[in-house]
């Protein structure tokens, strides 16, 4: 393990991310190929901790905008999640790694019930371990619930795996001028209002000390070079 940055991950994907090209739902491909790289650290010794969020499904907030009452659109975006963890799981099943989902609702014919000791527990024995359905609780991202999770299972490193090569002063789609930060504080992506994650995920990584790294999930072995030392994408810390 002493070429490893860590031994214990949390990894945050956005549920868009499995759509591939596609407007909606999991591309069958981009799954797959997320699961090999998955696959390939968890072979190393990393033990992840996995939390995927559910836009491409359903997306509370959008929903409410559309006259859903926010909390029923809230839950409907937890079901979406837990339906990204299964279809993960099973892809990961399929490559021989052992893996787990475990939920904030409670739904016992489907999956586990989230525990925080459980979740620990799993990990020490070789198992991804999925955490569906958020916090439980309506109002909060998956970001948020990625940030606590990551708090609960005392990993060493939160990431957030995006479509971008990590956190710039805007959005670099839109803004070829947009300058790439290789490092900053929680303090000044909260200050500057730069869109790494919501505010009440990255205050919950400063106040516990979570060292955050963003990086892009489409460059094929990035996961597999960060944990060996690279320097991939732009880590978020304390600024000590």
């Amino acid at each position: 393990m002493s070429e490893l940055i860590c031994q214990r991950i949390l990894l945050k994907l956005s549920g868009e991310s499995l759509m591939g090209e596609g407007d909606f739902g999991i591309d069958p491909r981009v799954l797959t190929r997320m699961a090999e790289e998955i696959r390939d650290i968890v072979a190393l010794g990393v033990q992840v901790g996995l939390v995927i969020g559910g836009g491409n499904i359903f997306r509370g907030a959008g929903l409410a905008r559309s006259g859903i009452n926010r909390v029923s659109g809230d839950h409907m975006g937890m079901l979406a999640t837990v339906m990204n963890s299964l279809a993960m799981q099973d892809a990961l099943t399929k490559l021989g790694v052992g893996a787990r989902v475990m939920s904030a609702l409670p739904m016992e014919q489907v999956c586990d019930t989230y525990t925080p000791r459980g979740a620990v527990r799993h990990l020490d024995d070789g198992e991804v371990v999925i955490m569906a359905a958020g916090t439980g609780n309506p109002f909060f991202t998956t970001d948020s619930a990625a940030s606590l999770r990551a708090i609960e299972i005392r990993a060493g490193l939160m990431i957030k795996a995006t479509k971008v090569n990590g956190v710039y002063s805007s959005d670099p789609v839109e803004h070829s001028e947009a300058e790439f930060y290789p490092r900053l504080s929680f303090d000044r992506a909260l200050s500057e209002g730069l869109q790494v994650m919501d505010a009440t995920a990255i205050v919950l990584c400063r106040e516990n000390r979570m060292p955050l790294r963003v990086m892009n999930i489409n460059e094929t072995g990035a996961l597999m070079r960060l944990m060996r030392g690279e320097d991939v994408g732009s880590l978020l810390d304390n600024g000590d």
